[in-house]
């Protein structure tokens, strides 16, 4: 049998909910990361320009999607060498479910870190460990996850860091998989992709990518996967086998949206833009910021109980996401989406700088 799953966290927020929507203004959610603005018009438009699909898609992706996705990885990325690319249904499905398809026996995953490493090491019946970010510091693992930008802490790896997580791997011979969802949006900093430092050896290397952010896409389950040819020759082996198949509707759509980078820059422009209303009053209210120089989230802290931090914003009718969400490395701090209106941010920065004189 394996190992119990944790509690599904997001259970022991409801009670914060309720407190934040008995503000007399309502509530503004700040917690769960789920884009509210409009997925792009031309992507919606390919999308129902292939809505008459009566066949079964192919798992390995449209010829079109995977030249696609191989152009973006070469171009965007930086990857060189033989490359393997692989939708996914979503990225939350191929982190849970990528130990079990590889068999992996022990797992590394960051000390604060998203919930579904942890998880997916679990459904494997694998044994998790959580490791600090310097990969020389990592005990040999079959598996190792690298997240970024950081969800939550919006961290973003160095050039140095990547490249001891590379040697890791070859030292280990083991798979390292770099979470790259986040890589888009940038704010004061330039993240980079794990698969530009292969030197283009990619051996024992994927990196992980979602258009769920990056296009507004959350709710097409729209992600791939890029690198070692042969991992991703055996992962689609077993996901042929498993009925693991990207509707071709969504496909089409993926095309479309990995074509243009023009919505992309302007959804960046939309975060970072959120970030800079809500980063200072959060500071005039006692919180410290870290990190959070890419990605939606802001990182922060009172220096006190994350629970403690949570009602403070729930008695003001604001919902976020306390930082032990993301492992007890975490238990001081909380997480703030950038996915709420501009007019909902404007009015939460405007209720905690009231509160904060």
């Amino acid at each position: 049998m394996r190992q119990k799953l944790p509690d599904f966290p997001w259970d022991a927020l409801a009670p914060y909910g309720v407190i934040a929507r008995n503000h007399p203004a309502g509530a503004i959610d700040l917690s769960v990361g789920t884009p509210v603005d409009p997925t792009p018009a031309f992507i919606q438009n390919a999308l129902t320009r292939h809505a008459n699909s009566p066949g079964y898609p192919v798992t390995a992706g449209t010829v079109e999607l995977r030249e696609t996705l191989e152009k973006w990885a070469r171009q965007r990325l930086g990857a060189q060498g033989d490359i393997g690319v692989l939708p996914v249904i979503g990225s939350k499905e191929l982190v849970a479910w990528l130990p079990t398809l590889l068999e992996s026996q022990q797992v590394l995953f960051p000390k604060i870190a998203y919930p579904t490493y942890l998880v997916g090491a679990l459904l494997a019946k694998a044994q998790p460990t959580a490791v600090d970010i310097d990969a020389q510091t990592w005990p040999a693992a079959d598996l190792a996850w690298v997240n970024s930008p950081s969800n939550p802490t919006g961290r973003v790896h160095s050039e140095a860091e990547l490249r001891a997580a590379i040697a890791w791997s070859r030292k280990n011979n083991s798979v390292v998989v770099s979470d790259e969802c986040y890589l888009e949006f940038g704010d004061g900093s330039a993240p980079t992709s794990i698969l530009q430092y292969t030197d283009g050896d990619n051996r024992n290397i994927l990196a992980v990518h979602s258009l769920s952010k990056r296009s507004s896409l959350a709710g097409y389950r729209a992600a791939f996967v890029v690198g070692d040819p042969a991992i991703i020759a055996r992962m689609l082996e077993v996901r042929k086998h498993a009925g693991m198949m990207v509707p071709l509707p969504v496909q089409h759509a993926m095309v479309a949206a990995l074509s243009d980078d023009v919505h992309v820059g302007e959804q960046r422009s939309r975060y970072n833009a959120r970030r800079a209303i809500l980063r200072p009053a959060l500071q005039s209210a006692g919180f410290s910021i870290e990190h959070s120089d890419a990605g939606l989230y802001i990182w922060a802290t009172r220096h006190e109980d994350c629970w403690d931090s949570i009602t403070w914003l729930a008695e003001r009718g604001i919902l976020a996401t306390p930082g032990v969400f993301y492992g007890d490395a975490g238990a001081r701090h909380i997480r703030i989406a950038m996915t709420a209106t501009d007019e909902q941010i404007a009015e939460a920065a405007a209720r905690i700088i009231a509160e904060a004189r």
